[in-house]
């Protein structure tokens, strides 16, 4: 158990941020099976429209360092391979 002032501080501080990113990677997670069941049942439509708000919910984690950029560019690509292919 840490005693001093900062580290119980810092504990409580990375609790919110830890609590915050699980958060957005939940969201992002959801966002992304969607996406991935609109392009299975061949809602092309529909899935172009959520794929715009899936690639910024990507972009956002990436930039706070929630997900490597890198995981979050490859995640982008594949997408985009997908619904091309299926469509």
């Amino acid at each position: 158990m840490p005693r001093r002032r900062t580290s119980l501080k810092k504990r409580r501080v990375d609790k919110k941020r830890h609590l915050r990113n699980l958060k957005i990677k939940q969201e992002l997670k959801k966002s992304l099976k969607k996406v991935q069941a609109l392009i299975s049942s061949k809602s092309i439509t529909e899935a172009k429209a959520l794929l715009a708000k899936v690639f910024s919910q990507l972009d956002k984690a990436a930039k706070k360092r929630i997900i490597h950029p890198a995981t979050a560019n490859r995640k982008k690509s594949r997408l985009s391979k997908r619904l091309l292919k299926s469509g």
